[in-house]
């Protein structure tokens, strides 16, 4: 029988399930191009469930669910809760392009998000092979369903057919790699793995070989080197929409499933998976640079920076444990933690400017489009430039503060390779600082195309102003959201 813990823990996943199911029935009654009434809806649905969220959060409590197989804590609560934040953010900002682009023929757009959003949860939440791999799974069909919503637009539909055989490549890779995991330890249970190979009766090669490909499998849903294929041509081809739903809250749960498979279940395998870490943020962080500097398409451009992004949080994550010793795991992994809120936090800003400057019959994608920005819209283009700054690791901006939290991690470490791989990374961001600021040169300097003004809607102009302000202000006070990342880290790795 299913004791109340175990309802209690999940209580916000069936709120969303439940309403999701709802608001898709509901929709067949709505009549309105924009769907007012499903939007409404499945806002303030989520709003309610990321305030459930932040309040497990601050309680603090770590509660295990129906029998191991699910864990709510503090880490990943805050996760869960900020994913919800960023999902509500990309509806906002997506619904007046959805609509011009006649995606919202019905909810669908609405609904899958929001089954997105519940696999994230689950993949936030598991603390089973299994049970994490069903999230991910449910993640990953709708958003392949989301980028496929232009049914007659031929390059979204083929963003879509590469991103499902990848897809599917990955999930592969994952599952075999679990499957390895599975046969060596006995168990399925997260904590009964690190229990098992801690014993040290289980062979070191099988729990290695198995590892590389669960290494592998996390490698392709965080985008990186030599993972990163699908990244440039989803984030080019999808609709801006949702490649803003791809690129956005799905980061937090990738990192989520890295930290509860790497971390919680295989941290005696640290020296084995640290290298292979490492090998993927070196690549990720060159190639991801290198090449952003040779696109003239922003969202092209965008899905580089990913990759090099993805690359330090790497830094971040294979600085926990030195020599075998795990006293700068909880520096590390807040560090890392940190690093991937502040960047889906930026990322939600900069597409939203490039939604907004996007007409109808018209995408705004290429740099030269946004020639002269500045004197068309000075506050987006001012929202942009805060962004780019952040990206870019420029001060006073939050993505300064991330990146200096992961090069103190590897500093800290003491270790001459740390050393040399944090110059790699700040050498790395003084190449990638080129293609943020000709972008910004651009805006400012250039003479514009188009004497457009650019309108938006009351709730995007609204959202997208605080958006950029957080940005900044994150970056001049920063202490607060380090803190509830260090508590959280500390409670996961205390549990």
């Amino acid at each position: 029988m299913i004791d109340k813990i175990s309802w209690i823990a999940v209580y916000p996943e069936i709120i969303l399930f439940a309403m999701a199911c709802a608001i898709a029935l509901l929709d067949l009654g709505v009549k309105s191009p924009l769907r007012g009434r499903t939007y409404a809806l499945t806002l303030l649905t989520l709003a309610v469930v990321a305030i459930l969220q932040a309040a497990y959060a601050t309680g603090g409590a770590t509660m295990y669910a129906f029998g191991n197989m699910v864990v709510s804590d503090s880490m990943g609560n805050w996760l869960k809760c900020f994913a919800t934040v960023a999902v509500m953010v990309t509806l906002v900002y997506g619904r007046p392009y959805a609509g011009q682009r006649d995606m919202l023929r019905g909810g669908e757009f609405f609904t899958l998000s929001m089954f997105a959003l519940l696999g994230m949860f689950v993949m936030i939440s598991g603390n089973n092979l299994l049970v994490i791999y069903m999230g991910l799974e449910l993640l990953t069909l709708s958003s392949y369903a989301l980028v496929a919503l232009r049914r007659d637009n031929a390059t979204a539909t083929e963003a879509a057919m590469k991103y499902f055989v990848l897809g599917a490549l990955a999930s592969g890779f994952l599952l075999y790699g679990m499957s390895m995991m599975y046969g060596a330890t006995g168990s399925l249970d997260i904590n009964m793995i690190f229990k098992a190979i801690v014993s040290g009766q289980v062979r070191h090669q099988v729990l290695v070989f198995g590892l590389v490909f669960i290494v592998a499998g996390l490698a392709f849903k965080l985008g990186v080197v030599p993972f990163h294929m699908w990244i440039p041509d989803v984030y080019q081809g999808a609709p801006t929409a949702i490649t803003l739903m791809i690129g956005g809250a799905p980061k937090l749960a990738a990192f989520a499933i890295v930290i509860r498979l790497l971390v919680e279940g295989m941290l005696p395998l640290a020296f084995d998976w640290q290298q292979m870490l490492m090998v993927l943020a070196v690549g990720s962080l060159l190639i991801g640079n290198l090449a952003a500097i040779a696109q003239t398409n922003v969202k092209r451009m965008l899905a580089f920076s990913t990759i090099s992004q993805m690359g330090f949080v790497l830094l971040g994550l294979m600085s926990g444990v030195v020599n075998g010793n795990t006293l700068s795991a909880a520096n590390a992994y807040s560090s890392a933690m940190f690093y991937v809120v502040s960047y889906v936090l930026t990322t939600l800003a900069s597409f939203g400017v490039l939604l907004l400057l996007s007409r109808e019959g018209f995408e705004s994608e290429e740099i030269a489009d946004f020639a002269g920005l500045n004197q068309r819209s000075p506050l987006y283009a001012g929202v942009m430039a805060v962004c780019l700054f952040s990206l870019a690791g420029i001060p006073p901006m939050v993505g300064f503060y991330a990146k200096l939290s992961v090069l103190q991690a590897l500093v800290a470490s003491g270790q001459a390779l740390y050393l040399g791989l944090a110059i790699f990374a700040v050498l790395m961001s003084l190449i990638g600082a080129f293609y943020y600021l000709r972008l910004i040169k651009v805006m400012y300097f250039d003479e514009p195309i188009t004497a457009t003004h650019v309108v938006a809607p009351m709730d995007v102009r609204a959202v997208l102003s605080i958006n950029g302000a957080l940005v900044l202000i994150l970056g001049l006070l920063p202490s607060g959201l380090m803190d509830i990342c260090a508590r959280s880290v500390l409670q996961m790795l205390g549990t």
